[in-house]
């Protein structure tokens, strides 16, 4: 049997920002009830005071506080090497059956040159690539008879050293990315190793998204 508790729930779960506010006590619960009423009544069929709904916020708030804060907050404490890098392009290609070759041969030239940044990922129909701008001449030169469906400059990267537990708490990634989100942070791209995760984002809003992962170990 359905409960307004469980209905509450529900919905609330439905909607991570939603989740997340509730979570952080910045959301009036009385405003909120009002404007959930009409739904929980839906499910429920039947009316249902404002008062209940509240009460089943609250006991759901409390419940959302303590999950975030005591498994995630505790890792986020323990984030390591925060690293940047500016002056970077990313160049979106379709998967070929010669790309491949051609980013081999790139890595070949970028292992002659330390300083370069370099990192690619790939997907069912895409091929990414996101390197130093000062190899853009070489990479359009290797991918010349490719098809290149994007090319971004002027972007940075802030790549993240995460603790080992990472893998085995789950929300680490939300909670971090709906930060950036609510800062209006746009993510480019995002790459990710089993213990490190960079993101590339405009040369505007790096130092602003520095600050947001820097400040989740004060949380």
């Amino acid at each position: 049997m359905k409960t307004i508790s469980s209905v509450v729930e529900e919905y609330i779960k439905a909607k991570p920002f939603l989740q997340s506010a509730l979570a952080q006590g910045i959301i009036n619960l009385t405003s909120l009830s009002r404007e959930i009423k009409p739904d929980i009544e839906d499910q429920l069929g039947k009316e249902v005071r404002n008062g209940a709904i509240v009460m089943a916020l609250k006991r759901l708030s409390a419940d959302l506080e303590f999950r975030a804060t005591h498994r995630i907050l505790k890792v986020l404490k323990n984030i390591g090497e925060i690293t940047v890098r500016s002056s970077l392009t990313d160049y979106t290609f379709l998967v070929s059956d010669t790309i491949l070759n051609k980013q081999a041969k790139l890595m070949q030239e970028i292992n002659n040159n330390q300083d370069v940044f370099y990192t690619s990922s790939r997907g069912v129909n895409e091929t990414n690539i996101v390197v130093s701008n000062s190899m853009d001449k070489l990479v359009e030169e290797i991918f010349k008879d490719e098809k290149t469906t994007q090319k971004v400059d002027n972007l940075s990267s802030i790549s993240v050293k995460l603790p080992e537990e990472n893998v085995i708490i789950p929300g680490i990634y939300y909670f971090i990315f709906q930060r950036l989100a609510w800062e209006g942070i746009v993510l480019h791209e995002v790459i990710s190793t089993t213990n490190e995760f960079t993101i590339i984002v405009g040369e505007d809003q790096v130092d602003k998204a520095f600050k947001v992962i820097k400040d989740l170990k004060m949380l």
